[in-house]
């Protein structure tokens, strides 16, 4: 069975319902995966339509390059370039950007990636492996208080420091070096934990986040995406956990109000400058008919905004 056969895509008819297709017009998907959205984005557009898909992941790039469609344009970089990679494809603006954000499906159960406790593999968690430093290596140099900044900050890990505290003990019998010493350095640490819930799920989450530098990939990308939209183009982000969530939220909602101006400013609201984006509809969920389906949906919300025609 392939990996797009393995992997279901969240919100995928909503994901794309929410960009309004025009059939010429030009989209982005900041985070190609298994190609779901795209392969749903492409079948809406039109011979003149383009998409340009961006991923980190080299097995991702390789798989859409499967697809043999004239109108995809491939790039292997992070979402935080978009700016950089549209410049030089010649791509001004386009009609709408779609992220679904997180970790896909066949990277979590590729043991060799090492972003899962599931497997016993080196310690890796990189979504691009061709570059950076892998969470072993990371662990191998970090003190205790950072690495339970990371697990607290990341992770939302009520112990933190404990379990910072065990791997830095650890440490000193040999490298922790693959996700099975250190799901086991966090099982024995960590007594109590949800129930379902392995104790080791959110310290693998806070390192994958931090190692990959998601949330600060998110907030570079937020605003680039605005610059990048013409009036009327979409915004639609799936976030899996509250941190993405959170800065989706935050951004999207401070997007779609006026400046804030001294109260006593003679300014009527008439006058007032436009905001660069309006908020389309409410957060989306996943229906109990696609949790029930795919499990890992529960958590995704969609956030969609429209741009306007005030300056960003």
């Amino acid at each position: 069975m392939s990996e797009q056969a393995l992997h279901i895509t969240v919100l995928l008819k909503e994901g794309v319902d929410a960009l309004a297709i025009k059939p010429d017009g030009i989209y982005v998907d900041c985070t190609f995966g298994r190609g779901g959205h795209s392969r749903e984005i492409l079948a809406r557009l039109g011979p003149a339509g383009r998409l340009i898909a961006f991923d980190r992941d080299l097995v991702a790039i390789a798989a859409g390059r499967e697809m043999n469609d004239d109108r995809l344009t491939l790039v292997h970089a992070p979402f935080s370039d978009l700016d950089i990679e549209l410049e030089q494809l010649g791509v001004g603006l386009v009609d709408g950007v779609l992220m679904d954000l997180g970790v896909s499906s066949p990277q979590l159960d590729d043991g060799a990636r090492g972003m899962s406790f599931r497997f016993d593999a080196p310690l890796d968690m990189r979504m691009d492996t061709s570059r950076g430093q892998t969470v072993a290596d990371w662990l191998a140099d970090a003190s205790v208080a950072q690495i339970t900044e990371v697990l607290r900050d990341y992770g939302e890990e009520r112990f933190a420091y404990a379990i910072a505290k065990a791997i830095a003990a650890a440490r000193a019998g040999g490298a922790v070096e693959t996700t099975g010493q250190l799901a086991a350095i966090v099982e024995k640490t960590v007594r109590t934990r949800e129930p379902g819930k392995h104790p080791a799920t959110r310290s693998f989450q806070a390192l994958r986040i931090f190692i990959n530098q998601e949330l600060e990939e998110l907030t570079q990308v937020l605003p680039a995406c605005v610059r990048r939209l013409r009036t009327g183009g979409r915004l639609a982000v799936i976030s899996f956990h509250s941190l993405e969530d959170r800065i989706v939220k935050r951004f999207m909602r401070d997007g779609s109000r006026p400046p804030q101006l001294p109260s006593r400013l003679p300014v009527r609201a008439a006058d007032m400058p436009k905001p660069p984006l309006v908020l389309v509809g409410k957060a989306v969920h996943p229906g109990d008919a696609e949790v029930a389906l795919n499990p890992r949906s529960r958590s995704a919300v969609m956030r969609v905004a429209e741009r306007t025609e005030a300056a960003a």
